[in-house]
């Protein structure tokens, strides 16, 4: 078989799955299926090798405990003193609590790594208040799930680690490479906020004194230590990310248990069950999507893309539009993480034939697939929003589209500028890059 007939067979079987709402990790392991029956050098005891082969990486480990830690902190009430600082910093500007929103998920992306943690726990907290404070309910739930998906751009990001293990990259360099585009994502989502509240006349807070907003950094320093343990620890080589995932844990726990003292042993069994379900669902997508882009590689498709594709990618930035595009659409789709892997790896052969830094690379993948998470079907932290605003999607899909242009705007800057975000890494990892 031919690289375009599997692709021809896999291809629509996997998107007539998805339509008719199977579960997406589901359809990757099932429309490999044919391929194994058809193709006589093959078995289909081979998909679940793969599948088992692709779980046997200790790197994977970060993954549940990362989202264990995010999850114990949500738990211990560390968003409200973030929600505090964040209001002491820009809760006097107009729409004060729409700028408090972003600040908070910022500040929180650099805790948990997750962006549906980010948007579940901070939604709770924030979008009922801002329904109370007259803020409209399309435009509470946009900017919650807009900002929530800092929490894959911002270090420590699950999806950076997942990144760097499968396509041998410096996990520290691409933590460093997110800290710029999560700042100018942050502005840009703030600069949408400002326009909001000029044109609808949002409500803001009287400005803090000095005094209450040294107060509110003494509270939330503690919780802000860790996007610094983690990161600091991994780019000084003092521990690998699935250390500093373990790290991130004991952390929480000793923040949320010793120090706060607002959990206890009878939270931990919620804490663990719903940490495991979401970790299960995140690997369980690896694996058939190891499964399917082993297919893809045994059958040179990604050979194939890229002879296709490499009239129209012939430097890094045309080969940086054409990734940002693919992983755009992909996302729309697909959870990030199957995206990655099937994508990724396709993507990563015509990126280097035209020169393209791996982070560069990696960073404008990220951020196009931080996308999908807020735009339909998919769209899941826009789904937890959603639900937690009690409206329905169609009602929120304008105010999202106004957030996400100017977001837009970021990813075109760090398409065609490089050294933007390349310059944090060069400068503090430079025997890595």
């Amino acid at each position: 078989m031919t690289a375009w007939e599997v692709l021809g067979i896999m291809l629509p079987l996997f998107i007539f799955l998805v339509i008719i709402r199977v579960p997406v990790a589901v359809s990757l392991g099932l429309a490999c299926v044919p391929i194994f029956l058809l193709e006589e050098r093959l078995t289909p005891f081979l998909l679940m090798n793969e599948m088992f082969k692709s779980y046997n990486a200790f790197l994977l480990l970060a993954v549940p405990f990362f989202l264990l830690a995010a999850n114990i902190m949500n738990a211990a009430g560390i968003t409200d003193r973030l929600v505090r600082l964040s209001r002491a910093m820009v809760g006097h500007l107009p729409g004060g609590l729409g700028h408090v929103n972003v600040v908070v998920s910022m500040l929180f992306a650099g805790i948990s790594g997750s962006s549906t943690a980010d948007a579940a726990g901070i939604g709770s907290l924030l979008i009922p208040q801002m329904k109370k404070q007259g803020y409209s309910t399309s435009f509470a739930v946009a900017i919650t799930a807009c900002s929530s998906v800092m929490g894959v751009v911002i270090p420590p990001s699950i999806l950076m680690v997942v990144w760097g293990g499968l396509m041998s990259v410096s996990i520290g360099g691409l933590f460093l490479a997110g800290v710029v585009p999560g700042i100018l994502i942050a502005g840009s989502q703030m600069l949408a906020v400002y326009v909001f509240a000029k044109i609808y006349n949002y409500p803001m807070y009287s400005r803090s004194s000095l005094k209450e907003f040294f107060l509110a950094v003494l509270h939330a320093l503690p919780p802000l230590m860790t996007p610094m343990i983690i990161v600091g620890g991994i780019v000084g080589g003092f521990f690998t990310p699935t250390e500093a995932s373990v790290i991130a844990v004991l952390y929480s726990v000793a923040l949320g248990g010793l120090i706060y003292r607002t959990i206890g042993i009878n939270n931990l069994p919620s804490i663990l069950y719903n940490s495991a379900k979401l970790a299960s669902i995140s690997l369980f997508c690896i694996g058939t999507a190891s499964a399917f882009g082993w297919v893809l590689a045994y059958f040179k498709i990604p050979l194939a893309v890229v002879s296709f594709l490499e009239p129209y990618g012939v430097g890094p930035t045309s080969t940086g539009l054409i990734v940002a595009g693919s992983f755009l659409l992909i996302g729309m789709f697909i959870d990030a993480i199957p995206a990655i892997i099937i994508l990724g790896t396709v993507l990563w052969p015509l990126a280097e034939t035209s020169s393209m830094h791996p982070i560069h690379f990696a960073i404008i993948g990220v951020i196009s697939l931080a996308f999908g998470l807020v735009t339909p079907p998919y769209g899941l932290c826009l789904l937890i929003a959603c639900k937690i605003g009690d409206i329905e999607i169609k009602r929120a899909l304008r105010d999202v589209a106004i957030v996400l242009a100017p977001m837009f705007v970021v990813l075109l800057i760090v398409i065609f500028f490089p050294e933007l975000i390349l310059a944090l890494p060069k400068l503090l990892m430079a025997k890595f890059m």
